[in-house]
Formats: structure tokens, sequence, C-alpha cells
């Protein structure tokens, strides 16, 4: 037996099977970090439905995804609202990542000739290019990924899954509170970092990378506050 188009509760049936939840999330991650989207904007499901054009099960599963990346805030019978992290919640991010990325890049150089870097090496390719386009919004997802990189190349899975979410964090403080010229982490940083590792130098290694974090951070403005829009339409319906 065929099965039955799902109706949304806006009384369309879900005309857009291409438009799954994976193009939803990827369409609301690039607004947020565009700084089109500003902290605390409501997401309305029955919006996002009409903006998108399909059913209420698809954007539900959207924005579970983003709730688990850290960008939006999923509030008890309220609903969906753009994540607004605090001065003092960044400062509690940047301290962690203190913590475990300068001794993670340090092991990193003290076992370099055992490592393949070249993934790191065609990463900051990609960034270079990513900057010569002035793609912000690739800019800042591929800066991140960059540490990623780093903790997946010490083969400790659970230092990988600590660092991605604290960078997908810092992906989201940079995106809304970083300006365009800061948008991402700058320039050369991460290469001169990738040579002291290819060097086996551990302490420049682990300067650098300590240099790099405060750098990040002292380009934030988490006094800058944009006020919460509502036309999600004119913000999402559009490349």
């Amino acid at each position: 037996m065929p099965s039955i188009p799902q109706k949304s509760s806006i009384g369309k049936t879900d005309p857009s099977p291409e438009v799954d939840e994976n193009f939803i999330v990827e369409r609301i991650y690039k607004a947020i970090m565009e700084q089109r989207l500003a902290p605390n904007t409501k997401l309305s499901e029955g919006r996002l439905c009409e903006t998108f054009g399909v059913g209420r099960m698809r954007v539900r599963r959207a924005l579970l995804l983003l709730s688990s990346q850290g960008l939006i805030e999923l509030q008890s019978n309220r609903g969906a609202y753009v994540a607004c992290p605090d001065k003092s919640e960044a400062n509690d991010v940047f301290a962690a990542r203190m913590l475990i990325e300068p001794p993670l890049v340090r092991q990193l150089a003290q076992s370099a000739g055992e490592i393949d870097l070249t993934v790191l090496i065609e990463h900051i390719a990609l960034e270079d290019r990513a900057r010569e386009k002035n793609e912000r919004t690739e800019i800042i997802r591929l800066s991140g990924e960059f540490h990623t990189k780093l903790a997946e190349a010490t083969g400790n899975k659970f230092i990988f899954r600590m660092t991605r979410e604290l960078v997908t964090r810092t992906s989201l403080i940079v995106g809304l509170f970083g300006s365009s010229e800061n948008a991402s982490c700058p320039d050369d940083e991460h290469s001169n970092i990738l040579k002291a590792i290819q060097s086996k130098d551990a302490e420049m290694s682990e300067q650098l990378l300590i240099s790099h974090l405060n750098h990040i951070q002292s380009g934030l403005d988490m006094e800058a506050r944009q006020k919460p829009q509502d036309d999600l339409a004119a913000i999402l319906g559009s490349d």
C-alpha cells in the first residue's frame, strides 16, 4: 500500500522531499554564523514549516540536531531559540580549551615522526582558499575543524569528542560575537602551529597554541547584542 503524505499542522502536505533536516540545519547554521539570526531569536516550528515547505516532524528533527550542537536551545513549553552564550560561558569554554589543547599539541610534536600530518596540511590549504573568497561561514567552520583534526591526530577518542564539543561552542560564540575581521582563527597561526609540530618543537607548539586561543578570545565583543528577529522567511528563505 502506498504511503500517505504526512500533513503538517498548517494544513500542507510535505511537498519538498529534497529538503531534508540536514538542509534546514545547514541553512540555520549559516544564518547564525553570518550574524543574520540574532541570539534569542525564536525559531517557530510553524514559520519554519512555511519557509521550507516541509512538515513539522522534519523541522523538529532539524531543531534536535541543532540543539545537540549547542546552536539552539529547546525551552520547555516555549519552543526553540537561537542560543545566547554570555561572557561567563565564553570564558569557561576558552578555559576548558586551554586545559586540553596546549598539552595536546605538545604531545603531537613529541611524536610527530609517527603521525601522518597530510590531512592537516591539506586542511590549511582549504582555509586559505576560503579566506581568498571571503566566505565567512566556511572560514569559521574550517577554522574550528582544524582544532578537531589536531585532537583526532592524537588517536584519543575521548579527547577528540571533548575538543569537538568545545570547538562547536566556540564557533557559535565567534559567529555571534566576532567582527567580520575576526570571523575566524587569525591568518597564518594554524600553519605556524603545524610547522612547530612538524619540527618536533613541543615547547613552541604549546606556546603558539596558547597565544592562538588568547588571540581568538580577545577578538570577541561579548557586549554586542543584536535584537531578535521574527521574519524567518526573509532570513532563511534565500541563498
